[in-house]
């Protein structure tokens, strides 16, 4: 079923089989439905600010720094980059407007295949863009046992956020692995440039308004519909990249 998409992964980079030890996971959109939240948030927050970011822009803007979001759409509504006390002060108003917003819930699918993963001796990683200091207690209490302090990648581990590649190739070094021992599942454009980029089999997960095609466009090799549909298919995925 998904032989095509591997054959062709290891084609491209010249591996003989995905040796598969650890499975790494984006955050916002993959664990958490917090996408809305921060969408809502930025349309807001610019639109106060006098510009124009649509609710559905902010989801191609995933993954980026606040400074790079607010930037680009100043760059193009006003053909120069906002100043730094702009940017101090649109970030903070949209992290005030994020904080009003309901907890976002766990994304169905996500603790199961989590489980399933744990249980077959796999790493479970967690590489995301947030900087929150919360972050390890709200992953504890959301995931119970699943994930490990020292092998998380936030944004006080690198220099450069996705679409770099950094954030993956910081999470492989954490775990000691090659690129074709590991898989990426992303939710965001960005993301899946990160992961492609990086050299790992690369899982698009669309559970945002985006068309399928711009997850595709980003060289993603798997696409499923949401996180229950990832999870429906954990098996028959694993198989088959044992059986490569």
């Amino acid at each position: 079923m998904f032989q095509e998409a591997i054959n062709n992964y290891l084609q491209s980079h010249g591996y003989n089989t995905i040796n598969l030890k650890a499975v790494l996971f984006d955050m916002d959109g993959v664990l958490f439905n917090s996408m809305p939240n921060h969408a809502e948030s930025w349309h807001k927050v610019m639109l106060r600010f006098g510009f124009g970011l649509s609710r559905d822009e902010a989801y191609m803007h995933e993954g980026r720094t606040g400074a790079s979001t607010i930037n680009i759409v100043s760059r193009r509504e006003r053909g120069h980059d906002a100043t730094e006390e702009e940017i101090k002060a649109i970030y903070q108003a949209k992290t005030e407007e994020f904080n009003k917003c309901p907890m976002a819930e766990r994304m169905p699918g996500a603790y199961e295949v989590l489980t399933k993963i744990k249980e077959e001796g796999l790493i479970p990683m967690v590489v995301t863009g947030s900087g929150q200091t919360s972050l390890l207690d709200r992953l504890n209490h959301n995931f119970p046992g699943i994930f490990k302090k020292e092998l998380m990648v936030t944004a006080f581990d690198v220099k450069y956020g996705k679409p770099n590649p950094e954030p993956y190739l910081m999470a492989l070094k954490k775990a000691h692995l090659q690129p074709n021992e590991a898989l990426v599942i992303e939710n965001a454009p960005l993301g899946v440039q990160a992961g492609v980029a990086a050299g790992i089999f690369t899982i698009a997960v669309n559970t945002g308004p985006l068309p399928d095609q711009v997850l595709w466009d980003e060289g993603a090799n798997l696409l499923f519909p949401s996180m229950p549909a990832f999870n429906e298919n954990w098996e028959i995925l694993k198989q088959e990249l044992k059986n490569k």
